[in-house]
């Protein structure tokens, strides 16, 4: 159980940190909001393919881009406010 929620956090750092890495611009977040935008791209990723290996961590990434881009619009209209 332990080990499953580790592995799960380093997975989603990875994935996270990937993500920011590829998406241009600066991204002023933490690590624990990179590392849940981690984790919800992989799950995502996961639920539109199930396949694993080095395509499910390229759809993984691709979902925790997307999810940054929706993260900075929802701040940019939070802070407008």
């Amino acid at each position: 159980m332990l080990g499953g929620i580790v592995y799960t956090i380093i997975i989603g750092a990875v994935i996270g940190v990937l993500a920011r890495f590829f998406k241009p611009g600066a991204d002023p977040m933490g690590w624990i909001l990179t590392i849940l935008l981690g984790i919800a791209g992989a799950y995502i990723g996961s639920l539109l393919y199930a396949g694993g290996g080095l395509i499910g961590l390229i759809v993984s990434v691709i979902c925790a881009i997307v999810l940054l881009f929706l993260y900075e619009i929802i701040r940019a209209k939070a802070s407008s406010k």
